[in-house]
């Protein structure tokens, strides 16, 4: 194979602003964060650069750290590797840039490989809203109990069946998932709740923080939180917290995150016939 043929499988971290995109994965009819990137690699490449996510987000989640990989020309990556970091990032729209980028082998998946997705939801707790944090945040004028929140979500904590805080239109074929953290905490009129799991369900997360809101102003007792996640049914649990306060957080893998990425525009010394996992 030519030398000039040869290609690089590379991983990416990308950070967007979901009020800007109808979600992550490619949309026929709307603005997706995946094509936006995908057009401007082409335009690099000079030919289709398909990319995969660790994961998907939903139309105004935002993303903070979210891996992908791509096979690029090996020639390119050796001679300038900045070009998929600043010079990818001059050529995209606001709202969305590349983080960071590193070799990886070329078996490398996105997806199959992370061991763990992290997300967190942001909630604006005060009597007003916020007019700098208006789609960052869930406004929630009305006070929460934090402390009945937590000992709630601690019945969620396992391997389940996760039916009960799954959309309709979920098209996963097992509904278990293994929730591994549940964390809740307060830091000025912010409050944030940062849930880790193996994978997640469509709209796992956001219907999880609706139910543990409810909680929170007194609808349910923290112990019935056990009867809503053993009755696999949807329509026991709360209702689905806002898109514009989710956010892909952090993808895990063996030797690596999405976030320990964040900063590294590649290296000159790196070869195309390096194989570890993740080339340091």
């Amino acid at each position: 194979m030519p030398a000039e043929e040869k290609r690089q499988r590379i991983a990416m971290v990308v950070e967007f602003d979901g009020s800007e995109f109808h979600g992550w994965q490619r949309q026929q009819n709307a603005t997706s964060a995946q094509a936006v990137l995908e057009g401007v690699l082409a335009g690099i490449e000079q030919q289709p650069v398909p990319l995969t996510a660790a994961g998907r987000t939903d139309a105004g989640v935002h993303a903070e750290a979210l891996l992908l990989h791509a096979d690029v020309d090996a020639a390119r990556w050796q001679r300038a590797p900045r070009a998929y970091t600043q010079g990818v990032n001059r050529l995209l729209p606001d709202g969305i840039c590349v983080s960071g980028v590193r070799s990886v082998a070329e078996d490398f998946h996105a997806r199959f490989d992370c061991l763990e997705r992290r997300y967190r939801y942001r909630i604006w707790n005060r009597t007003t809203p916020s007019a700098i944090h208006r789609w960052r945040h869930w406004w929630m004028p009305c006070p929460l109990d934090l402390d009945a929140m937590r000992e709630a979500s601690a019945y969620l904590l396992g391997e389940y069946d996760f039916s009960a805080f799954r959309a309709s239109g979920c098209q996963a074929s097992n509904p278990v998932r293994e929730l591994r953290h549940i964390s809740i905490d307060q830091h000025g009129w912010e409050i944030n709740i940062d849930i880790h799991a193996n994978a997640f369900l469509y709209h796992m997360v956001r219907n999880i923080v609706g139910t543990l809101v409810g909680v929170g102003r007194g609808r349910w007792l923290p112990a019935q939180m056990q009867g809503i996640l053993k009755s696999r049914d949807r329509t026991l649990a709360g209702a689905t917290a806002p898109a514009h306060g989710l956010y892909f957080s952090d993808a895990l893998y063996s030797a690596f995150s999405a976030r320990d990425m964040v900063g590294i525009e590649g290296s000159r010394e790196q070869t195309y016939s390096e194989t570890p996992r993740f080339l340091s």
